[in-house]
């Protein structure tokens, strides 16, 4: 590891030739880490703590976050960046993006780096489902950590209101959509609260992807150079969504991301499908009590998984991946995972975390905690294929096309598998 090694070299056993190595003996190594802000919370104050934390454990290291934006703000600097030779050694990037890395060349697997054998129990710690999008050729490019599932949100006051069991959420499609009629509130033409809300900006296809996953289709295969948008499954799907619009139970067209959880907390809508990450927020500013529930079911219960992995890119010196290797061990150890969880509403990303005392006083005391673990055995790798960008923006257009009415979803999926198959092709041969 890389503190034995400056340890060693300090004490004269190595030789001082390396420049990384004789710097790293005058001051802590720094390490730029690049970390996207998704949701709504105190994230930038938990991860410069921790920061802090380690650097106050391993005093030859320094871990700098670097706020970079959203999560396509943080892979465009974060690629931009390795082309121009100064990429970060360590940054969390969206599990998505595992494709687009490995095709640049720009990122090491982790089981090249994480040898040992407390290394490789350490690397089969997580959940599986988290794992799933960072498992590709034969390696584990990157690690959970800042990750999701989607739910179901409602609001228990709307549907003591509304004549339904406060502590029941609807377990298929067909209760949602009928607990959604009797939670919109209307007079006349004015909408006071819409029954439900799944937001369609920002990714719309992750929450398309769920409804997808529930009718029983997966959107791409494991070696990301095959998309299924226009099977019957993906058709039915958005047609569901889109009829929620045309019944009046969801307001019209498209429906902003970083809205809906406001418009939850306000109640302007009785239930809402988001992410997890949401979690702490929601707790924090609903002036009503609600509950979270798995989504509701079609021919099955599904949902994506969501988020950010860490990843070590391939112009770090040896030194550095090394003390990137340390830090992320650090970080996702069992305590540190479940305190990461309750402050922010993240899932846990390994089963020994729900396991400490801590996570289980929490998951006691506030039941929503435990939904998206639990969800876990449906969920299904986020959509990412090669030219992860090319492939979901234009899917992403022809979901708002059928929502607002412009297209029929038939037509749009259509179109949007026209393209994936356009280029995806070269990345199917041999």
């Amino acid at each position: 590891m890389f503190s034995l090694t400056r340890r060693a070299a300090i004490t004269g056993l190595l030789p001082l030739a390396m420049p990384s190595i004789v710097r790293a003996a005058n001051a802590p190594l720094e390490i730029p880490f690049f970390f996207p802000i998704a949701v709504s919370g105190p994230i930038t104050a938990i991860i410069d703590g921790y920061a802090a934390d380690f650097a106050a454990e391993h005093t030859d290291i320094q871990i700098k976050p670097v706020y970079a934006g959203n999560y396509d703000d943080t892979i465009a600097k974060a690629v931009t960046a390795f082309k121009g030779g100064k990429a970060p050694p360590l940054a969390m990037l969206g599990a998505i993006q595992v494709f687009t890395l490995i095709d640049l060349d720009a990122i090491v697997p982790f089981d090249d780096i994480a040898s040992s054998a407390e290394d490789k129990a350490w690397l089969g710690s997580f959940f599986p489902a988290f794992l799933a999008n960072g498992n590709v050729q034969g390696h584990t490019w990157s690690i959970p950590f800042q990750r999701s599932t989607a739910v179901l949100y409602w609001n228990k006051d709307a549907f003591k209101e509304a004549g339904l069991n406060p502590e029941v959420p609807p377990a298929t499609w067909t209760e949602h959509m009928a607990f959604a009629r009797k939670l919109t509130r209307k007079s006349g033409d004015t909408v006071s609260r819409w029954g439900t809300q799944i937001p369609s900006t920002a990714g719309t296809y992750w929450l398309y992807q769920a409804l997808a996953a529930e009718a029983g289709q997966q959107l791409m295969n494991n070696a990301g150079n095959e998309t299924y948008f226009a099977s019957a499954g993906a058709i039915e799907a958005l047609e569901y969504w889109a009829e929620l619009g045309k019944l009046g139970v969801h307001a019209p067209g498209v429906v902003d991301w970083g809205v809906t959880p406001n418009d939850f907390v306000a109640g302007r809508t009785a239930m809402m499908w988001t992410t997890t990450g949401n979690l702490s927020f929601v707790k924090s500013k609903a002036p009503f009590p609600f509950g979270v529930a798995m989504l509701p079911a079609g021919k099955k219960r599904g949902s994506p998984t969501g988020g950010g992995n860490f990843h070590i890119f391939k112009t770090a010196t040896q030194a550095e991946r090394d003390a990137s290797l340390m830090f992320v061990k650090w970080v996702s150890q069992p305590e540190r995972a479940a305190a990461w969880s309750i402050a922010t509403g993240y899932v846990a990303t390994r089963p020994d975390a729900w396991a400490t005392e801590t996570m289980k006083k929490y998951a006691t005391d506030f039941p929503p905690a435990g939904v998206a673990r639990d969800q876990l055995q449906y969920a299904v790798p986020e959509l990412s294929t090669h030219e992860n960008q090319q492939v979901t923006l234009p899917l992403n257009t022809a979901l708002q096309a059928a929502l607002t009415g412009t297209k029929t979803a038939a037509a749009a999926l259509t179109e949007a598998q026209a393209n994936a198959q356009r280029i995806l092709k070269p990345y199917k041969r041999g």
